[in-house]
């Protein structure tokens, strides 16, 4: 769907780049962009740095940028409709992880068809399109960055490198840090599913331990 977006406005000078945020890098990332053959720019954030950067805690997640490199709207839900029939379930037959991301990015409430609509108004307006958004409204939707937003950025920056490095044990001390002090960044959840072999259980059921002290989930990761 974006590839068929892109091939019609990249003339009229809309660029599209997608960022696959995955700690396992091209391993994990390259079967799903080579299906996707895409022209434009796939990039591969092993660091989770734009998200950290563009305050990205869900997929599929869009963040607007001007000519002149300016934001003109935050991230936020992004998807465009269907130009296949589109179920209301999961697919049958996919990996148990790809099963339980899609579970959790189909409770994201968007419409796909304003979105588009939006994003077509842009590049045929540019910075006098009605979805543009001023500069103080851009820093508002991106939220505060509270020191626990930062704190679980530096938690799960430093798991990734122990997770690289070997020691296990270790990362997993600090990715469940990061998933208590940012609950609502299911990016994070997401890229634990991607370091643990799915056995064959519900959504989250593999993470779930039952209630830690003051009777609160408690998650390996």
């Amino acid at each position: 769907m974006w590839q068929a977006l892109r091939k019609e406005l990249h003339p009229l000078g809309l660029e599209i780049v997608t960022v696959g945020l995955e700690v396992l890098g091209t391993e994990a990332c390259r079967p799903f962009i080579e299906a996707a053959a895409p022209e434009h720019p796939s990039l591969v954030d092993v660091d989770h740095v734009m998200a950290s950067l563009f305050g990205v805690i869900n997929i599929p997640n869009g963040v607007w940028i001007n000519e002149e490199g300016v934001i003109v709207r935050p991230a936020e839900p992004a998807s465009l409709p269907s130009r296949q029939p589109r179920g209301t379930t999961v697919p049958d037959g996919l990996p148990q992880r790809m099963t339980d991301i899609m579970t959790e990015a189909m409770k994201i409430k968007f419409d796909p068809n304003a979105y588009e609509i939006a994003l077509r108004d842009w590049v045929k307006n540019g910075a006098s399109s009605e979805y543009v958004l001023s500069p103080d409204e851009v820093v508002t939707r991106s939220g505060k960055r509270d020191p626990s937003v930062g704190g679980a950025a530096a938690h799960f920056s430093l798991a990734q490198h122990l997770w690289n490095a070997g020691d296990k044990d270790a990362a997993i001390t600090h990715f469940r840090e990061a998933h208590r002090l940012q609950p609502e960044n299911f990016s994070y959840k997401r890229q634990a599913w991607s370091l643990v072999p799915p056995p064959e259980a519900g959504p989250f059921a593999r993470f779930w331990q039952g209630p830690g002290e003051g009777g609160q989930d408690e998650w390996p990761f």
